[in-house]
Parts: C-alpha cells; structure tokens; sequence
C-alpha cells in the first residue's frame, strides 16, 4: 500500500512539472534550428488542427506568467514599458513584447519566431497582441471569430437553428485555416492524422473533467491555484498530443486513488475555498500559504475553466466527422470559456453546492480587465443569492509593483477571522 501510494500520491505535479521542462527544451532546439511555429492563446488554441500539420505551438500567456513565477517579470515588463508600451496594458503582452526583443530568450529557454499565429475573439486583447507579431515578423494572423452567448443563461445547443448556424459559420472559418497551415507549411493536410490528435485531445478533456468533479470529495484532492496551474498547463501544451492523452489518464488513476483512500491537499481541511480571477503569479507559492496555513484550500476555480479553453466540459469529436466536430468543439469550448469570464456569477452558483463551498476568493487584477471587470457585481450578487462569505482581494497576475503582500495578509486574516466566527456561530445554534 505505501509502495503503491508513494508512486502515485503526487505524479501529476512531478510528471507535469518534467514535461515542461522537456516542451520549452523541445522549443529551444526549434529556435535554434530556425523551425516554424504557430503562437497560440489558451481560449481557442486549435492545438489538434496545428498538430496535424507538426507545428510546434507556443503560448505567449505561458511564457510571461513563467516569468513571473521565477521573479524576473519585472525586468521584462520594464523593457517593454521603455520602448514604450503604458504601465496599464496587459503584462502578458508587455512581458512577451520583451522576450521578442530579447530574440526569443526567456528564463526556460529560446523561443522560436512564429510563423503563424492563431487566435480566437474570446478575449479582445488576443487581436491586438497578435498584431505586434504581424508588424515584427510579418507574420500570417488567422482571427477566428467565435460566437458567444448572447445572453446570461441563453445557452444554445446541437439541433437549435442558431447553434447549427454558428457552428457552419465556424466551420467555415476553420476551412480557411486548413489551407492557410498548407500554405504556410507547404504540407497537404492529412484528416487522419487530425482524427489522431483528436482522439487524443478527447482523452485530455474526458480527464481533466473527471480530475475537477474528484475535487468535490471531501477532503480535497488537489488545490486548484497550485497543483490545478500544473494541471491546467499540461491541458494546454499538451492537448492533442499521446503525451497529454497518457497525463491525463494518469492523473484521473491518481485522483481517483486519493478520493478512495482519504488522502487530501491539506493535512487538515477546515475551508473549502473557490478562486476567481487569475494567480498572483508575483507572490504565487506566499499567495497561496497565505491560505493554506489557516486550513484554506481552493477546491475549484473559474481559472480552471476560462484558461483551459472550455476542455473542462468533456466535450469528445466525433472522429467520423473530424472537421464538423471541430467546429462544434471549438465553439462549445470558447464559448464556455468566455461564459466562465462574462457570466461568472452563474457559474460560482453551480460550485457553491456541489464542492461544499466556505467561501469565495475574488481576485481583480491591474493587467486584465476582461477577467476582472464586473467582479465587484457578481460578489454582490451571490451576496444577495446565497449565503456564502467572500473576500474581494486585488494585485496583479505579473506587476510585482502593484501587489502589497503585508495589505494582503491582513485582509486574509479578517477573513479568516469572519470564517471561524461564522462557524462558531452555527455550532452554537
């Protein structure tokens, strides 16, 4: 038994972690081969399409929040800022905008120069990021515009007319795309080798659904700000891929392992908490001790969600029909990732129940107002709906400058304090 859980018991941090390692190695070797690549965004990669035509991909979200997490954003935020990008945009960009000025040298490796970029509408910072790669590289853009929910709660599905017309309408979109890959890899598209990645990115989604469902036993398997990043990068570096396909199998047998044998993230769960926003990658291991060290746990988060691209709702292709079922994967997935951003409110009210919910942790951001704005309202909603304490914290997910660690701590601690004589308060009665 102690064998066996000494093998498992933590195998999707190490083995994630590695993988890492060996996809920015694989990254360097393409640069300094001088091989294409295709820049891509965490909501609407395509990575199954890319992959069929062998195309490395590159995140550039990734790369500037691994600066960040290794203490050196900072450098390359103030480079950008020098050559003149404004204190207030995104630091994503602004930290990639330094890592292409640096010629692609970043604190994992060397990053390729791309040789397509890929992204969709579901955040409108996407478009004009990419248009900084066009105008230092003449790079080929492909905007895919995904539709989104009209309305809060206006969902539509397979069969409804409008669902159906979206989905041509991306359809369509993803045609053009094939043969732009052709054009710019001089390759014939093989659909087959489509069908493989696909089958492989149904495993990745199939498991990183079952991994957060699992979270919902009690104790907690995972925390979903520390261990879930982990999770969440290899849901997108590796999606489409037999290494994804095998990770994810993997973890779900772990995951699995621990919810039979009682084995949670903490050695003692007192609360179970819900994160909204993005991590506060500056501080990002102090960030979440500050949590944790008063029996503070995330079980879930709408990170998980909006930044895995929507692969959080299972969806599987139907490999008979690999081009159509893109289509509708991708405008399922999208839109689903934009929801967990734009209707934030209804999603935490379908976790509050189901993960056994103590509080909310709502964190804004200066470098993103996408994600953030709004946040204040939905706090106030689920205030007035249901009966849940939450604390409205805000830093940065890269400005190291903006985030006050001791101004933090305090408000934690008052929030911690409300949580206990909450609980005091209910035993009592």
């Amino acid at each position: 038994m102690a064998a066996i859980e000494e093998g498992l018991v933590g195998r999707g941090n190490r083995d994630g972690a590695q993988m890492f390692r060996e996809w920015f190695d694989e990254l360097s070797q393409t640069a300094k081969g001088g091989g294409q690549s295709a820049y891509v965004f965490v909501m609407g990669s395509l990575n199954e399409l890319l992959k069929a035509f062998d195309l490395p991909v590159v995140f550039p979200e990734i790369n500037s929040l691994q600066t960040a997490v290794r203490h050196v954003a900072n450098e390359f935020l103030s480079e950008a800022e020098d050559y003149g990008y404004s204190p207030d945009i995104c630091g994503y960009v602004k930290a990639d905008v330094a890592v292409q000025l640096r010629h692609g040298d970043h604190p994992m490796g060397d990053i390729p120069k791309p040789s397509i970029a890929v992204l969709t509408n579901a955040c409108n910072t996407y478009i004009k990021w990419a248009e900084i790669w066009q105008r230092m590289y003449d790079t080929p853009m492909f905007t895919l515009d995904v539709p989104g929910t009209r309305e809060a709660d206006g969902q539509t599905w397979n069969g409804d007319r409008d669902f159906e017309n979206d989905k041509r309408y991306v359809e369509g979109q993803l045609r053009e795309l094939i043969a732009l890959c052709e054009k710019v890899t001089g390759k014939k598209f093989d659909i087959d080798k489509l069908r493989e990645t696909m089958r492989y990115a149904n495993d990745v989604s199939v498991g990183w659904q079952r991994v957060l469902d699992l979270n919902k036993s009690r104790p907690s398997l995972f925390n979903a700000l520390t261990d879930g990043t982990i999770f969440l990068g290899v849901a997108n570096g590796f999606r489409g891929s037999k290494e994804g396909s095998v990770y994810f199998k993997e973890l779900v047998e772990e995951m699995e392992y621990k919810a039979e044998n009682g084995i949670g993230t903490l050695t003692e769960e007192i609360y179970r908490l819900i994160f909204v926003g993005v991590p506060c990658y500056p501080i990002f291991r102090r960030f979440n001790e500050m949590f944790t060290e008063q029996g503070g746990t995330f079980i879930n988060s709408t990170y998980l969600s909006f930044a895995s691209g929507g692969a959080n709702r299972g969806f599987e292709y139907d490999l008979k029909n690999p081009i159509e079922s893109l289509a509708e994967g991708t405008l399922i997935s999208v839109r689903d990732a934009m929801d967990n951003m734009f209707y934030q409110d209804r999603v935490l009210a379908g976790m509050i129940d189901d993960y056994h919910v103590d509080g909310i942790v709502y964190h804004p951001i200066k470098s993103c107002r996408t994600v953030s704005t709004g946040l204040a309202d939905a706090r106030r909603y689920l205030s007035k709906n249901y009966d849940v304490p939450s604390l409205f914290v805000e830093s940065d997910m890269m400005d190291r400058r903006v985030v006050s660690e001791a101004q933090m701590k305090n408000r934690i601690d008052a929030f911690f304090e409300g949580l206990a004589s909450r609980r005091r308060t209910a035993q009592i009665h």
